[in-house]
């Protein structure tokens, strides 16, 4: 995801302005069409939103493949479908997704990426798992019981 100085994360920046990008999604227009889609459906909904307002203005100038996409006005939600990502250790991943909107959080979105049942995706899936779980293990600090904090009377 691209952090730029003093910047948090953000997908869209990291599509049009992060060189990566191209590599990660194997169907870079398709993901850049999309997100811009998406985008421009939110700045539809929230027109007075000052960081979309900002980010837009950023990526227009930073970016012709943003500039032309967001002149074409293409705006839709994509609720459901295919995304293909490279990922830089287990290889190329294809995940089926649904995109839920939260009706108690107005505009936030939950998206869940599965992988089918099975296929080489599951597998790559359960290996980075098991090393997330396994770095979490690692990196956890151990309980430490010192007995000489503990007043009379506690437990």
């Amino acid at each position: 995801m691209y952090r730029g100085p003093a910047r948090p994360a953000n997908h869209s920046r990291f599509i049009f302005l992060d060189p990566r990008a191209h590599n990660f999604y194997p169907d870079w227009d398709r993901a850049a069409n999309v997100n811009v889609a998406i985008l421009r459906r939110d700045a539809g909904r929230n027109p007075h939103d000052k960081d979309i307002a900002a980010l837009v203005g950023e990526l227009s100038m930073r970016s012709d493949e943003f500039r032309a996409r967001w002149a074409a006005h293409n705006v839709r939600r994509h609720y459901s479908g295919t995304k293909f990502f490279n990922h830089p250790v287990v290889g190329l991943l294809e995940l089926t997704y649904q995109a839920m909107e939260l009706e108690d959080d107005p505009g936030h979105t939950l998206t869940v990426y599965p992988a089918v049942p099975g296929s080489p995706s599951e597998e790559a899936l359960k290996l980075l798992a098991s090393w997330a779980a396994t770095e979490n293990i690692v990196q956890s600090p151990k309980p430490s019981l010192d007995l000489r904090a503990s007043t009379k009377g506690e437990v």
